[in-house]
């Protein structure tokens, strides 16, 4: 069997300023166990800013995305200029707020925000091609902004204890895009866009349930692929 070459695009490492860490090897274990292979890529460019990440606060450090990311990729990553959507069959870009701050604007300008240009390029190339794009946690966002009308899921859209990010559903309403409410062990598949999405930790859930919800996403993108 070939094995299928998948993208992850990592927007560095922690939940505040970068990539989920628990999405990211979440997303690592399922695509292992599938027998995918994996090639990591992040932007090389300066993270909007540093969180320390024990008082939450900003901090006056300056870090570099795919330096950052490196941590979690141990090492084994390349700038995302440098990837090649004719060498891969599919992308997946896990969550964390370096995809609202790093990856896009989204954390200061919502839906009225812009998208790093290599990212952008990339997923655009992927979404050309009809390749499966995998999104989780806020990471959707990228698709409500560069493919229009797309269907996704940011888990529910009516805000509560256990979606405390629902806000977000509306955001992505008001792009034109049809956002569909998912349990957070569910994943939304838009088969037309070969687009496939899952709350993640945009639900206070137990992290089995997260972990499960991304399987789920990474099944349905190497089904796509």
């Amino acid at each position: 069997m070939v094995k299928k070459r998948v993208a992850v695009i990592l927007s560095g490492c922690g939940v505040y300023d970068g990539s989920e860490v628990h999405e990211c090897s979440a997303v690592m274990v399922h695509l292992s166990r599938a027998g995918a292979e994996v090639q990591f890529f992040a932007p090389n460019v300066q993270q909007m800013h540093v969180v320390d990440h024990v008082s939450g606060q900003p901090t006056e450090d300056k870090r570099n995305v795919l330096v950052e990311s490196a941590r979690i990729a141990r090492g084994d990553i390349k700038d995302l200029t440098l990837l090649c959507v004719n060498e891969m069959d599919a992308l997946i870009v896990p969550g964390g707020f370096g995809v609202a701050k790093n990856l896009s604007s989204w954390a200061t300008k919502g839906k009225d925000c812009t998208v790093e240009t290599s990212v952008e390029i990339a997923m655009k190339k992927f979404h050309a091609t009809k390749k499966p794009i995998g999104l989780c946690c806020i990471s959707p966002v990228l698709a409500a902004k560069l493919i229009p009308g797309c269907e996704l899921t940011v888990g529910q859209d009516t805000e509560c204890e256990m979606w405390p990010f629902a806000k977000t559903a509306h955001s992505m309403k008001e792009l034109g895009c049809k956002h569909i409410n998912k349990h957070v062990h569910e994943a939304h598949v838009d088969k037309a866009n070969k687009l496939v999405t899952t709350s993640a930790f945009m639900c206070k859930a137990p992290i089995h349930e997260i972990f499960d919800g991304i399987g789920e996403m990474v099944k349905e993108v190497l089904k796509l692929a």
